[in-house]
């Protein structure tokens, strides 16, 4: 009765003043916007409010005294990452990592979106995407289970092969000249599906009278996915790859703390194992902190640039 009540008084309001017709507008779309307060609240409780304490990345920070208590130290923290023996080496495999996945990965999940937009097998179609994307769902501890059973030296599918062709058993997981394709493949098997999902939603809001008349005018398959299919999932991909840009320093911490040990560190320790085991398990939380900010601001230089170019580009942006 309360809302019955309000609504003809809201109606009203003079359509001149911006803010109270900012009110009517919010008011006729209110269940939308309690919609947005449970997302809302989870960024501000857990993304923005701890942005308060990034300031122990400049402090010698102390549990028992606590944010505030703690003593100032300036860049101290920054400087001991930079001139850490193993920084070249943790954002180059960094880099490496997650600049492959993107070049391999976004192509192959295109690639997979037209394929099963164009099959006219409905129930292969359903089949298809429900195993390629099945895999996004597995813990990446289950996923080494399933990569030892293919890549074991002494039992592994692929080395049973090998051996059968007379060649000798390779260990993927601990060889440094295999481990980074192990890696990146692996990411690929597992995410690709769920990427496709993306452009595959863009392609099917395509207006299927483009597709018609295309045809009507003797345009071939090719022909149809290449000027009609391809250009209107451009805004989806633009899209995807700034933010994948924004996060190119995260190499992917879970896939890599599962599959990798210590005889491969070199080509497969990134930013963020290093600093779950210098930072985390040593309890140098201020260090931590130092390179999750140095990373945040890396990411926020990378999206913005990016954003950028993509707008004069191919006038798409996020912003």
């Amino acid at each position: 009765m309360q809302d019955v009540a309000i609504q003809p008084a809201l109606s009203a309001i003079p359509a001149s003043n911006r803010v109270q017709r900012l009110a009517l507008t919010m008011w006729r779309h209110r269940w939308l916007y309690l919609l947005l307060i449970p997302p809302m609240l989870y960024y501000l409780i857990f993304r923005y409010i701890p942005i308060y304490n990034a300031q122990i990345a400049f402090k010698d920070f102390f549990a028992l005294k606590g944010v505030e208590g703690s003593p100032w130290v300036g860049l101290q923290h920054f400087e001991t990452f930079f001139k850490s023996f193993y920084f070249n080496e943790l954002i180059i495999n960094t880099i490496v990592f997650s600049a492959a996945k993107l070049v391999l990965g976004l192509p192959i999940a295109i690639i997979l979106a037209l394929a099963i937009h164009e099959s006219r097998f409905l129930f292969f179609r359903s089949i298809v995407q429900t195993v390629t994307y099945l895999p996004h769902f597995l813990s990446w501890v289950i996923m080494l289970g399933l990569l030892l059973a293919l890549l074991s030296p002494s039992s592994g599918m692929i080395n049973e092969v090998i051996k059968a062709m007379g060649g000798q058993p390779i260990s993927f997981l601990t060889s440094p000249a295999w481990f980074r394709q192990v890696v990146v493949l692996s990411d690929i098997w597992k995410e690709t599906g769920w990427s496709t999902i993306l452009y595959l939603a863009a392609l099917l809001s395509v207006n299927p009278e483009l597709y018609e008349a295309a045809e009507v005018d003797g345009a071939s398959r090719w022909r149809r996915i290449w000027h009609i299919s391809l250009p209107s999932i451009i805004p989806v991909v633009v899209l995807v790859t700034l933010l994948r840009l924004g996060n190119i320093l995260d190499g992917g911490f879970s896939q890599i703390w599962v599959l990798y040990s210590v005889p491969v560190y070199s080509v497969g320790d990134i930013i963020d194992t290093w600093v779950y085991r210098s930072g985390v398990l040593d309890f140098q939380f201020s260090l931590a902190t130092a390179v999750g900010l140095f990373k945040g601001v890396i990411g926020l230089i990378l999206i913005v640039v990016a954003n950028h170019i993509a707008k004069r580009v191919a006038q798409q942006s996020l912003f």
